[in-house]
């Protein structure tokens, strides 16, 4: 009998407040934030006559080496961001003595959600931020493709 392990994580959301880049000291660089992302459904409001409002999670996200470097150069607070990853939970000792434990998405990637432009911010607030790089290929260096002429070349 085969077991069938599957720990991936998709979420959506907006940063919480401005991530702040670290480094270990092995000099590994590594990003902690919160990512509140809404509820699916809306509850009712008390008296059940219209939609209360909207409720979100605040879910703990980290981030490592690249990805990390990534979020800290091109995110802000209230900016949208996609990541994907896998849940971990690990525990500790406090201080006091005390067993606490954490349960975080480890974030594999991070996605540009908003353009420029838009965000939780005012207009422009993140112009200058947003250098992201740009990809393209001129007709020169762009794969050739052969045109096929009829169905029956496909090999399905």
């Amino acid at each position: 009998m085969s077991s069938l392990n599957l720990n991936k994580v998709v979420l959506c959301g907006r940063l919480t407040a401005d991530p702040e880049l670290k480094q270990t000291p092995s000099g590994i660089a590594v990003v902690s934030f919160t990512l509140a992302v809404n509820r699916r459904f809306q509850s009712k409001s008390a008296d059940g006559t219209q939609p209360a409002q909207q409720q979100a999670d605040f879910i703990t996200v980290v981030a490592w080496r690249q990805t990390a470097e990534f979020i800290s150069r091109y995110f802000r607070k209230g900016s949208a961001l996609c990541v994907t990853g896998s849940i971990q939970t690990r525990s500790w000792q406090d201080q006091q003595g005390q067993k606490r434990y954490a349960t975080e998405v480890v974030a594999d990637e991070a996605m540009f959600v908003d353009s420029k432009n838009e965000g939780g911010a005012a207009p422009g607030q993140y112009a200058d931020t947003y250098n992201a790089p740009s990809y393209s290929s001129s007709p020169a260096t762009a794969p050739k493709f052969e045109e096929l002429k009829t169905d029956d070349d496909l090999p399905f």
